[in-house]
């Protein structure tokens, strides 16, 4: 099976990939295509909350070091490892991976560039989830403790 683990550079696509790992059977799972994909017209940067090389200006240059930092928790786990950049509208570029590779999964996180906490769901997570073809797992952020009103 070829499993497609996307990046928006986020900290929660850094999770989704470990919760990927942490249950998924890796002699099932003969390719992993991570993937990230850059908006031909942002305004705002690529986001790299996940390599520790930090952001040089390029936004491909971000991409590639989200993609090599999701791409290495992988490594030594037995599936085979791709590391694809693609341009173009995320959620559409995520299906076209998955009906291209033919995949049989899909992984993405909810909400890692949302602007609010309460979004349970992205748009580009929730769109991935409606139209490809293949099951998606969306994995979602871990909830933040709450404050107890001793500690405010």
């Amino acid at each position: 099976m070829h499993v497609i683990v996307a990046t928006d550079g986020s900290r929660q696509s850094l999770a989704a990939a470990k919760h990927l790992k942490s249950f998924a059977d890796p002699a099932k799972i003969t390719d992993i295509s991570v993937i990230a994909v850059l908006r031909p017209l942002a305004s705002v940067a690529f986001a790299d909350d996940v390599s520790e090389r930090g952001f040089d200006g390029s936004f491909r240059d971000a991409a590639q070091n989200a993609v090599d930092a999701i791409a290495a928790v992988f490594d030594g786990w037995g599936p085979k490892v791709h590391k694809r950049i693609r341009s173009g509208s995320a959620a559409n570029e995520i299906i076209k991976a998955a009906k291209q590779y033919d995949a049989g999964l899909v992984v993405v996180a909810a909400g890692g560039r949302g602007l609010s906490d309460s979004v349970l769901v992205g748009s580009t997570a929730q769109r991935v989830q409606h139209y490809a073809p293949c099951p998606v797992l969306v994995v979602r952020p871990a909830p933040k403790p709450r404050r107890r009103k001793s500690d405010r």
